[in-house]
């Protein structure tokens, strides 16, 4: 099968010409390999390549031995490859020697030596819409971060095919398969996850029968600020006891697999008397696994729009980061203490920002866009700049600047 382009080659290519070693880190079967073998001219797989395992029991030199730059697949197995890597970087003196990919986050051991100025750091996300060829790319999100108009043509797909698209996900894998794979593979996933994954980053066993029930609490709550004392008490529910530090400790390990991403609260000026709240939302790395971990297909998602309109909203945030990721920026959410929010605020690594609602019906977008103006209103332009833009995000209808100057983007119109 053939390579797809991702906004990641371009990333890597100029994090490779910065510095040392490129780590490239994100969840299980997100493409990071792929992606890597393309910029490598060496290649260890540490997982299956028997020889190299043996090698670093035996004599680990010899795994950093290759062409350069030298990909270290799933470099996590040996954890301390880490500062063997820092230091061969350091005799070297050179950049581009290094590519390593993981699906866990280096633990603190592993982090001894931070690897500040040799290491540099690439998140990686499942494939977005643009980049699974779903989305025409009409509108850009850099023409919205410059506050020029976008338009596109007109997009009518029904929710059936919107609901296999949250079902297929992002992965690589997947491309050219049958919807039915795409069910199976995001059940398997999750139930890995549960028996083999988590404790496999875990100081200690974890209960497979916690974790599911845990990961079955976050897919309910996703595109929501359920806090941990809320996850617990759903897990507890079922299980006994659970306690809030226990359930803490799980969603760590969840973290450090990059299969809970959670979106942080924004940080702002604010005219009125109100206070921001620093709640984070819960958000998988892509919303086709809280699919699976509730074993959803199209028939049961249509059943429930609500809940399908908070997966069309973590959808949107999978890709808002992927292509804010592109423009060296980040993506957080705003709710201050009056009870008003905003889904998405997107900032760009120039400082500039803006604001996004994401509305499932088109119909939606008069009220969404008057939230976004009041919200506008409220910001304190003499501490924090002004949003570039205000933007509804919804799943048809066509790209444009309505009247009142915020902006309507459908997500399979928008790229980075």
């Amino acid at each position: 099968m053939a390579y797809s382009k991702r906004f990641a080659d371009k990333e890597l290519s100029e994090k490779l010409s910065e510095a040392g070693a490129v780590l490239i880190c994100g969840p299980k079967a997100c493409g990071k390999t792929e992606t890597a073998l393309q910029a490598a001219a060496s290649v260890v797989r540490l997982d299956t390549d028997e020889q190299a395992r043996i090698a670093m029991g035996v004599e680990p030199a010899r795994v950093l031995q290759g062409a350069r730059p030298r990909l270290l697949d799933e470099w996590q197995e040996f954890p301390g490859l880490w500062n063997r890597v820092r230091r061969e970087v350091d005799e070297a003196k050179q950049d581009a020697q290094f590519i390593l990919t993981g699906s866990a986050n280096p633990g603190e051991k592993a982090r001894r030596h931070s690897g500040a100025g040799r290491f540099s750091v690439l998140p990686m996300r499942p494939m977005s819409l643009f980049e699974r060829g779903w989305s025409s790319g009409e509108a850009r999100l850099a023409d919205l971060f410059a506050g020029r108009p976008v338009s596109s043509s007109d997009v009518s797909a029904p929710l059936d095919e919107l609901a296999e698209k949250i079902l297929f996900g992002g992965w690589p894998g997947l491309l050219g398969k049958p919807l039915s794979r795409a069910i199976g593979f995001s059940r398997d996933y999750a139930a890995l996850t549960a028996e083999v994954d988590i404790s496999r980053v875990s100081e200690k066993r974890r209960d497979p029968a916690k974790v599911a029930r845990l990961l079955q609490s976050l897919a309910r709550n996703i595109s929501t600020e359920a806090p941990v004392a809320t996850l617990a008490a759903d897990v507890r529910g079922a299980a006994g006891a659970f306690k809030d530090e226990t359930a803490a400790g799980y969603l760590n390990a969840l973290e450090r697999l990059m299969i809970v991403e959670n979106l942080p609260a924004w940080r702002a000026h604010i005219r009125s008397s109100a206070t921001l709240r620093q709640q984070p939302k819960r958000h998988f790395a892509d919303p086709s696994l809280a699919c699976g971990i509730l074993r959803l297909d199209t028939g049961r998602l249509l059943a429930d729009l609500n809940f399908f309109g908070l997966l069309f909203e973590s959808l949107v945030i999978r890709d808002l980061r992927i292509y804010a990721q592109a423009n060296d920026g980040k993506v957080c959410h705003y709710r201050d203490s009056s009870g008003r929010e905003v889904d998405a605020i997107v900032e760009a690594g120039s400082g500039d920002w803006l604001a996004v609602e994401v509305k499932l019906g088109v119909g939606a977008a008069d009220a969404a866009a008057e939230n976004l103006l009041k919200f506008a209103a409220n910001i304190d332009t003499s501490k924090t700049s002004a949003p570039k833009t205000l933007a509804v995000i919804t799943a048809n209808g066509f790209a444009h600047r309505r009247p009142d100057g915020v902006q309507v983007v459908p997500l399979a119109t928008l790229t980075a």
